[in-house]
């Protein structure tokens, strides 16, 4: 089964970028971690069994020796914006052997000591266009899953409605190997153009 799992925004400033959401959008956010061997560190805006990851460089010499570090570097050299997205694949072996991806071990240390770990494959892919996610594959209960983490939006938000993205839908098809995901695509090159999420009153727009 393939389904959103998050949508990283890239930010020169977490706690900067964790007050503008708040302010403008109405998300909340608590601490998340660092990634050692990315050089990277992040905030976590919990939605249910999604959530946006705030993510910065922590560690300029480690992130630029990492390919996904490096795409965050480069990211926030243009400001905040929107820097990829991951979907949960609990086939995550058989998708990387598919598409000739490497599967890597992650893990980072949640503010309290648990020590959150993960697969993931496709981060590492230098050729991966932008409107294409990477896979991941949660090790452990789905309640330690950071979407699942407590918190009150002042927005209401409640999960993922749906992705809107620049590119070409063919090309996410044949990488998802045909997944249903509530995308919706636009004509351009950029990769993420807006994550709608769902809310009491409607559905909220984030760009």
């Amino acid at each position: 089964m393939v389904s959103i799992d998050h949508v990283a925004i890239a930010a020169i400033d977490l706690d900067r970028a964790a007050a503008r959401l708040l302010d403008e959008v109405g998300l909340a956010s608590v601490p998340g971690g660092r990634h050692p061997r990315w050089g990277t560190a992040n905030r976590i805006v919990p939605l249910g069994d999604t959530y946006l990851e705030l993510i910065t460089v922590e560690d300029e010499m480690a992130a630029t020796a990492s390919v996904f570090g490096s795409a965050v570097v480069r990211a926030v050299s243009d400001g905040d914006r929107w820097l990829t997205w991951a979907v949960r694949d609990d086939r995550i072996d058989a998708t990387a052997a598919r598409l000739g991806l490497t599967v890597e071990a992650g893990e980072r240390a949640r503010p309290d000591g648990r020590v959150l770990r993960w697969r993931n494959a496709g981060t590492d892919d230098q050729g991966r266009a932008p409107e294409l996610p990477f896979f991941i594959e949660w090790d452990g209960p789905e309640s330690i899953h950071p979407g699942r983490t407590r918190i009150d939006h002042p927005s209401g938000a409640r999960g993922i409605a749906w992705l809107e993205l620049d590119g070409d839908p063919a090309v996410l098809d044949r990488w998802t190997d045909g997944a249903e995901l509530p995308v919706r695509f636009s004509q351009g090159s950029g990769g993420i153009r807006a994550v709608v999420l769902r809310t009491p009153n409607g559905e909220l727009v984030v760009r």
